[in-house]
């Protein structure tokens, strides 16, 4: 992992834009792009959450909330190359865990199902992309490579490279 916090905003632009063909640029990419924007404040707040400092973490998030439309609790770990596209009203959940190069659209939310305080919120395998208004509820596992359509619930684990749409859910051949 680069160390050098200017090497992780380039590789963060680098994967958007493979991911976004209606942007041409870093700089484009850069100053419009409220999913990264989240991203990168995410950081922030979770370094700050890590040290306990909850309250300061949590007001960030929201100041972000306001700023993007995206909500990210602090608490939550998100690997790289995240790239939440049209990223308005996106909501992930304190124990939820995003692997790395995963794509997600508007209106995606990574929900609980109970309110104890363990691991509620779901779990995303790497490579997995997730379609404008699905819902994922629970502490459930979505295995690499694997896609989930728009407005589809997801309240069980997906298997690697499953793809899933509707609701309820249902599985999908790639033919």
């Amino acid at each position: 992992m680069p160390q050098n916090p200017l090497s992780r905003v380039i590789e963060d632009l680098d994967a958007a834009l493979v991911r976004d063909p209606a942007t041409n640029t870093r700089f484009e990419m850069f100053m419009t792009s409220p999913g990264l924007h989240a991203v990168w404040q995410h950081r922030v707040s979770h370094w700050i959450w890590q040290r306990k400092m909850r309250t300061l973490a949590r007001v960030l998030s929201n100041l972000t909330r306001f700023w993007t439309g995206i909500e990210i609790h602090p608490g939550a770990k998100l690997g790289r190359r995240v790239f939440i596209d049209h990223g308005m009203g996106v909501v992930i959940g304190e124990t939820a865990v995003i692997g790395n190069d995963v794509l997600m659209y508007h209106g995606v939310t990574l929900g609980g199902r109970t309110l104890e305080s363990i691991k509620r919120h779901p779990t995303i395998g790497n490579n997995v992309a997730i379609g404008a208004g699905a819902t994922l509820i629970g502490d459930i596992t979505v295995g690499d490579n694997s896609i989930i359509g728009a407005n589809t619930t997801v309240t069980r684990n997906l298997a690697p490279n499953s793809r899933v749409v509707g609701s309820p859910m249902r599985q999908v051949d790639d033919k």
